[in-house]
């Protein structure tokens, strides 16, 4: 697949593989290897999607745009990524890798192109592997995902992960393409792929304090002049996503889903606001907040 990839999603990634390792923790955690094309690069370069990913595991992850499972990877701004069967002996492989790579393979040669791809993991001491079907934006993808099915009967080291059904109601997720993907796409890419992980046991997650809301007030601001803050929580699960409950915030201030309330306000006055924190687990809290705006 040689096609423009927007420049927000892979402006800042080179062609070389991005490695994001989980924080430490007393809890002992498994190694998990993600390996991507520029689908999953947005993993990489949005860091709540990383923080996702992440959590409870020792992640690995290695993303290229243009990369194949085999073979030659396309050439992507003059240089072509390993492939994953290349990519294999420079890597600290555990039991587990996620494959979320085969949009620039090729459906004729698919098949044993799968087969290549589990026999070399099978030799690098890889014991379990999950699959990611593919965004079936052309037919030639759709028949590529019934032969990652048909090859999970035949291998029960293969766990096929339905990204294409997964994603199938929701077009807001990806860019023009229908498959490169938007901040909230790589979110949901790397929810559906924890979860997996998490099924299968091999999520070691620490105890973690009751979400709540640290910021206490918000400072007063003036017409005309800029605003900005930053609301803060404890305790939860990242990411926090903020929301307006009740109220109505300033004319010229706006409340970003991350929690940065910011702009110019345009008019005195005071508002009262019950603003509500969420974390990705779905816990929620909410506080009254008081904002004034003086001439």
């Amino acid at each position: 697949m040689r096609r423009a990839f927007t420049l927000i999603l892979v402006a800042a990634v080179c062609v070389g593989a991005a490695t994001v390792s989980a924080a430490s923790s007393t809890t002992p955690r498994a190694r998990v290897t993600v390996i991507g094309d520029s689908i999953a690069t947005a993993m990489a370069l949005e860091s709540d999607a990383r923080l996702v990913l992440e959590r409870g595991i020792d992640l690995d992850l290695q993303v290229a745009p243009c990369r194949r499972l085999v073979g030659e990877s396309c050439p992507y701004e003059g240089k072509r990524p390993p492939t994953l069967i290349e990519l294999l002996p420079s890597l600290r492989l555990g039991p587990t890798v996620v494959v979320a790579t085969g949009y620039n393979d090729y459906e004729s040669t698919f098949a044993s192109t799968i087969e290549t791809t589990l026999t070399a993991l099978r030799d690098a001491g890889v014991t379990s592997v999950l699959w990611l079907t593919l965004r079936a934006e052309r037919q030639s993808y759709l028949n590529m995902n019934d032969l990652i099915r048909e090859a999970s009967t035949r291998h029960p080291e293969l766990t096929v992960v339905d990204w294409n059904l997964y994603s199938r109601s929701h077009p807001d997720w990806f860019q023009a393409d229908g498959l490169h993907l938007r901040r909230d796409g790589a979110i949901a890419m790397a929810t559906l792929v924890h979860g997996k992980l998490d099924d299968l046991g091999l999520v070691a997650m620490p105890t973690r304090r009751p979400l709540a809301i640290a910021t206490t007030r918000l400072p007063a601001g003036h017409v005309r002049g800029r605003y900005t803050i930053r609301l803060r929580t404890t305790g939860g699960t990242v990411p926090v996503r903020w929301v307006l409950v009740r109220g109505a915030i300033p004319a010229g201030l706006a409340l970003k889903p991350r929690g940065v309330l910011s702009g110019t306000p345009r008019m005195a006055g005071k508002r009262s606001l019950l603003l509500r924190a969420t974390d990705i687990a779905g816990r929620s809290v909410a506080r009254r907040f008081t904002i004034t705006i003086t001439p």
